[in-house]
């Protein structure tokens, strides 16, 4: 099965037309309330408690700018169905969603420019999935898209304890070049070679920052798809800067599984081509 997003949502569709039972029907989900502070937040968590017997491996994502929506709650159905658990963590605090990219744009850069903030967010997101029942905390790892993908990163900066993290057209921005050496992560960044707002001297200074820490690090690099190209609600007009590429989502999705095969040190059920 082709696991990009949209073919995910169809099969849900046809899973819910037909009643069948599919792996996907015994896939269990949770809202998981949890706090910074007096600010609450809400995550989202999804399992197979069938796959995770005796401890699985975890995955943490990280959202896009418009906050924990739909579409992070189908990306952790699906790595639950790769016998994972997966928690969507919520930087934003409970109820705080935008309306429009104006608003994600402000809201986003609030984070951007607090990166400890941002960091604190992300390492609470993480401590909610390593307390999770059927985790085994020495296999975690950590996936964005977008304003997340950037978030990883961040993460792998604080020095957080996990494998690996993989950053889906995020922002590569270096503003701490010295944080790089506080990664113990190894990284896969997936990138599309035409997106207008990743510049060029970013990616050279992020190459820098990692090499001058020995970060083991890797970057596929995506013909012809510009930012957002995993996300179906992007569109499909290139020219906008942010569309969605079915052949992009695809190749990135595989590309993190192979990573996560590596990373865990186990076999997973790969996707077929």
């Amino acid at each position: 099965m082709i696991r990009t997003l949209g073919a995910f949502f169809l099969v849900m569709a046809a899973a819910c037309v037909t009643g069948s039972g599919t792996a996907m029907a015994e896939i269990q989900t949770e809202t998981v309330v949890y706090h910074d502070g007096d600010v609450t937040l809400e995550g989202f968590v999804a399992w197979d408690p069938e796959k995770v017997q005796g401890g699985a491996p975890g995955v943490l994502i990280s959202h896009q700018w418009m906050g924990l929506t739909d579409y992070e709650k189908g990306r952790c159905r699906q790595l639950a169905d790769l016998g994972l658990v997966a928690f969507a963590l919520d930087i934003y605090g409970q109820g705080v969603r935008p309306v429009n990219p104006g608003e994600a744009g402000k809201l986003a850069g609030v984070y951007k420019a607090d990166r400890d903030l941002y960091r604190r967010r992300l390492n609470l997101g993480l401590d909610q999935l390593r307390a999770r029942d059927g985790v085994d905390a020495k296999r975690i790892a950590a996936i964005g898209y977008c304003f997340g993908g950037t978030g990883v990163l961040e993460l792998a900066r604080s020095g957080a304890e996990v494998a690996g993290v993989v950053s889906f057209h995020g922002g590569l921005d270096s503003p701490s070049p010295d944080d790089g050496k506080q990664i113990a992560a190894k990284i896969l960044v997936c990138h599309g070679a035409d997106d207008p707002f990743v510049p060029k001297a970013d990616i050279e200074a992020f190459i820098a920052e990692l090499n001058a820490a020995h970060v083991d690090w890797q970057m596929n690099v995506y013909a012809g798809a510009v930012h957002s190209f995993t996300q179906p609600m992007a569109g499909n007009d290139n020219s906008k800067g942010a569309a969605y590429n079915e052949q992009a989502d695809h190749r990135s999705w595989l590309a993190m599984e192979a990573f996560f095969q590596e990373i865990f040190g186990t076999k997973m059920p790969m996707t077929q081509p």
